[in-house]
């Protein structure tokens, strides 16, 4: 990165790899149009995490962590990762999504991603590489 950041992984109190709502809403919904099943990305079996987004997404407070499948722009295949705090009433792990402050590149909704699919980012010599 060529941006200077703090330990907590943020520049200037803006988390560096967070990505708008409606960014992660359209890869989203181009992963289920396109293929319509997670079988289909077979070519995919991991996704390598950059170690600031865990570290920008477990700093917002979250009981548990989300990871949706998308496909952007440029027809990679992502992972995008969002806390979640638990709701006892429901039982229910509730996305900390702030909706609608991120409407457009470079805004931030707490939905983080810098993700590299597997391959090309695999570790060859993995024993879970198949």
């Amino acid at each position: 990165m060529s941006q200077k950041t703090t330990s907590e992984g943020k520049i200037k109190g803006k988390s560096i790899n967070s990505i708008p709502l409606k960014t992660a809403q359209k890869w989203a919904k181009r992963w289920t149009k396109r293929e319509g099943n997670y079988n289909k990305h077979h070519h995919v079996n991991a996704f390598l995490i950059p170690k600031v987004d865990l570290l920008e997404v477990l700093a917002e407070g979250v009981d548990a962590v989300r990871a949706y499948i998308g496909v952007n722009d440029e027809g990679v295949e992502k992972l995008m990762i969002v806390g979640t705090k638990f709701n006892p009433e429901t039982g229910i792990y509730v996305d900390m999504i702030t909706v609608g402050v991120g409407n457009s590149a470079g805004s931030e909704d707490n939905i983080y991603d810098f993700t590299e699919p597997c391959p090309p980012a695999s570790d060859p010599e993995s024993p879970l590489n198949s």
